[in-house]
């Protein structure tokens, strides 16, 4: 690798730069892995001669599948890594996902998460509940940034996306289509006396402020996890793991 690709494939961790080049970086040999076999395509992949030396058959695997395989210093690594400790293998990728036609029946729908760790989480939670439709507007986490994906393990690459310039525009077209608006909100009904129609568009929003107004005005039911601690609140991923588990319960 030169230092023109190596500077080039470090500014892949810089979001501007991924959005104009349309690619990013997977650290770890099971997320490379789940990321090829979801069909994303690999444009290289680089590790350290200590991984290279404990880990020959992954190495080797590469090979034989003939991806472009580097191994770099370990100096060089640390600039292709974004955390304290790298575990000495990342590959490269090329975006796809981002742009679905939504037919789904059950629709997730997010507004403004902006935490990356809460949107790597609740892709996780909607991929273990088989709900792989994903409708986000355009200030949610960026979807491919290496902190979603570690947080999704792995799930941002089998679900697919649509991010949305104006969400709400989007909502309303699709009530048109019959879909209803459900979203999560502190002051709406209980849940688990909610019952889910067909054609449901489930909504979770910022972690702070909560539901926006424009939101709320296309919303058909506001539906909230009645509390029986003494917690102040839930995480927005721990309360939409409540959420997709009970509207999972209720169709089966």
């Amino acid at each position: 690798m030169t230092n023109n690709q190596l500077k080039y494939y470090s500014s892949l961790l810089q979001k501007k730069i991924r959005k104009t080049e349309k690619k990013f970086i997977v650290e770890g040999s099971t997320l490379i892995d789940d990321a090829i076999d979801s069909g994303f395509k690999c444009e290289i992949i680089a590790s350290t001669p200590l991984y290279q030396e404990n880990n020959p058959l992954i190495i080797d695997k590469y090979i034989i599948n003939r991806f472009r395989t580097e191994i770099i210093s370990n100096k060089d690594f640390e600039k292709l890594s974004d955390v304290e400790s790298p575990q000495g293998v990342v590959g490269v990728f090329h975006e796809k996902n981002i742009n679905t036609q939504l037919t789904n029946e059950k629709i997730i729908c997010l507004e403004s998460i902006s935490d990356p760790g809460n949107l790597g989480t609740i892709l996780r939670t909607c991929d273990w509940f088989g709900f792989n439709q994903i409708l986000l507007s355009k200030d949610c986490a960026e979807i491919f940034s290496p902190k979603v994906i570690r947080a999704s393990a792995g799930s941002v690459f089998h679900l697919e996306f649509k991010i949305d310039e104006n969400i709400i525009k989007t909502l309303s077209y699709l009530k048109g289509k019959n879909y209803s608006v459900v979203t999560a909100d502190i002051k709406g009904k209980n849940i688990y006396s909610h019952e889910f129609g067909n054609n449901v568009l489930i909504v979770f929003s910022n972690e702070a402020k909560g539901p926006s107004e424009e939101l709320l005005s296309v919303t058909d039911d506001r539906v909230m996890i009645p509390k029986f601690g003494k917690a102040e609140s839930l995480n927005v991923s721990s309360a939409a793991a409540v959420f997709l588990s009970q509207l999972k319960s209720k169709i089966g």
